[in-house]
């Protein structure tokens, strides 16, 4: 095994620890968007770039598109989220 695998939460525990996913500026990155994952504390707990995540959760019905990102999102948190 790799030490540079990632492993991911399971879907429901995912859920349970994800308050709020929120599309914001990268601060390094000026016109650059992040998708910031907090948790029920409020704590910053892992982020995702916006491009990839829209691409990689592509839904052909423009009106399910955040739904689809969000259900991408909560299937890639990395296990090591719990630990923050």
């Amino acid at each position: 095994m790799s030490s540079e695998e990632v492993h991911f939460l399971a879907y429901d525990e995912a859920v349970r620890i994800v308050a709020a996913i929120q599309e914001e500026e990268d601060i390094h990155q000026p016109g650059h968007r992040i998708l910031t994952v907090y948790n029920q504390e409020n704590k910053e707990i892992c982020w995702f770039d916006f491009d990839e995540v829209v691409r990689d959760a592509a839904s052909k019905d423009k009106s399910e598109q955040k739904e689809a990102v969000s259900k991408y999102i909560m299937h890639h948190i990395p296990a090591w989220a719990t630990e923050i």
